[in-house]
């Protein structure tokens, strides 16, 4: 009895301790959380609902959500902020290769001559461009040149250590203080960007204009031959695996999904609905699937049903982007000698409808390579064990061999989670960006699901209709959520 009450002040204490935290959550999370629930099931508008109005709050039920799944304007920001997701695969592969850079230099000397020899080339090639453009056109580019030579120099005499905060540099910078920074490199007529782009682009004219059939024909021709020489790769490739037993009926779908997802582009590309290419492709996945899940196991023990998930969706953030280039390529190539007869000219990157959402995933792009996906993977880096390095040395293995053999299936299980993760960001994403750049424009074309959220609640007042916009959203989010918890384990790397 005594301990007991002995342990009533220690609580009392913690509790202390504790309380501005638990307000915290209680005062800006659990009850806004409670309340927006509520509302989500009313009819509750700023503009009829305040102190100076005295309507009756009424409770609507699902009409909130009815109406949400009936409007077009949803489904299409919907749609906006899935395509912007498009940019997460090459910001995983940006911030792998950061991670791979940052892990060779640190395990490798100080080397003067090589750092000295591009700080050099660099310098050099600085100042070519310096002399090519003119001093008031280039002079940014001598300043960069300098400022990369005396990075690199100082980067490989430190051993490496320069280099962490400088890739990570753009994670921790303002968000609004770069988003109006890219707002101007995007400037349609003054904009750095397009300055340098105008040269390249004079010399592509000249080059599509001097063999219009081969970028007519011949491109998509090569186009078209390579998605077919990846396709047979990937369905050889999980005949295999599924015969060795190494991957699982989960794994085999995801797999054909790699190709079939940049097929469905290519028929909504061509002029087919939306709903035929994605009803044609499902057929394509399940067609494949059932011709490999058919055939009998040569040897090896009965996978799992999520075996090689992981590697299969580390594999196809690789695979569908580079796919879905070339499937651009096989539909607009026929169309380049037309455009270069009139000359291509640098875009109106925010203010055109076509090219506002790339810009903002190029943007994106830039801030993700250093982000915590690099310092995941440098982790995952140093957590694979030397010895599977040893023994494919002792096999001879090439350095293309251990990354492919070794590196990349040890990293499946960390590229699964920051898969599953940069998805989840994605979905709540967005806002600021559409906010300070484009206002959701032009045409509504980078209005994401958040910012719809944003301006139905509190430019519109529509408090109600906003809150279960916000629930679809949470319901996405928590989907994802589970299905991380599911299958983000060591499991994947199998």
């Amino acid at each position: 009895m005594s301990g007991r009450r002995s342990s009533i002040p220690r609580l009392a204490t913690g509790l202390a301790f504790l309380l501005p935290n638990i307000v915290g959550f209680l005062a800006f999370t659990l009850v806004p959380l409670v309340i927006s629930f509520f509302i989500a099931f009313t009819d509750w508008n700023i503009l009829r609902h305040n102190l100076f109005r005295d309507d009756p709050l009424q409770f609507v039920g699902l009409r909130n959500f009815s109406w949400l799944f009936q409007q077009p304007d949803f489904w299409r920001y919907l749609g906006n902020t899935f395509f912007l997701m498009l940019g997460l695969p090459f910001a995983i592969a940006g911030s792998l290769g950061a991670a791979l850079l940052l892990i060779r230099v640190d395990r490798r000397k100080a080397r003067w001559r090589g750092a000295v020899a591009i700080a050099t080339a660099v310098m050099v090639a600085s100042g070519l461009l310096l002399f090519a453009g003119g001093m008031e056109a280039r002079g940014v580019m001598f300043i960069f040149g300098s400022l990369i030579a005396v990075t690199l120099v100082a980067g490989v005499l430190t051993g490496g250590v320069v280099y962490r905060p400088l890739f990570y540099l753009p994670h921790f910078t303002a968000g609004v203080a770069t988003y109006v920074l890219w707002k101007k490199l995007y400037d349609a007529q003054a904009g750095p960007i397009n300055s340098v782009l105008v040269p390249v682009l004079e010399c592509v004219t000249q080059a599509v204009r001097a063999m219009p059939g081969a970028f007519k024909w011949g491109l998509p021709v090569c186009c078209g031959l390579a998605v077919g020489v990846m396709a047979w790769w990937q369905f050889r490739r999980l005949r295999q695996h599924w015969e060795d037993g190494t991957a699982g009926p989960m794994a085999v779908l995801a797999g054909f999904a790699t190709v079939a997802v940049p097929c469905g582009f290519l028929l909504n590309w061509t002029g087919r609905s939306i709903w035929l290419s994605i009803g044609l492709a499902m057929v394509l996945v399940l067609a494949c699937s059932a011709t490999i899940l058919r055939r009998p196991r040569s040897w090896g023990p009965a996978a799992a049903k999520s075996a090689g998930l992981g590697a299969e969706v580390a594999l196809a953030l690789g695979l569908v982007p580079l796919l879905l280039l070339l499937v651009g390529s096989i539909v607009f190539g026929p169309e380049l000698p037309a455009a270069a007869a009139a000359g291509f000219e640098p875009p109106n990157w925010l203010g055109n409808y076509d090219w506002a959402k790339p810009a903002l995933m190029l943007m994106g792009l830039w801030a993700a390579i250093g982000s915590n996906n690099m310092i995941l993977y440098l982790a995952g880096l140093s957590n694979i064990p030397p010895e599977l390095y040893e023994a494919a040395d002792i096999d001879g293995a090439s350095p293309g061999q251990r990354f492919w053999h070794v590196t990349w299936p040890q990293l499946a299980p960390v590229t699964f989670f920051i898969f599953v993760m940069g998805v989840i960001y994605g979905l709540q994403g967005g806002f600021e960006m559409a906010r300070i750049m484009t206002l959701g424009g032009p045409a509504g074309s980078t209005t994401t699901l958040s910012y719809f959220i944003y301006t139905e609640g509190f430019e519109t007042g529509r408090l109600g209709y906003a809150s279960a916009a916000a629930w679809v959203m949470f319901a996405l989010v928590f989907a994802l959520s589970l299905l991380s918890f599911r299958f983000g384990n060591r499991r994947l790397g199998d």
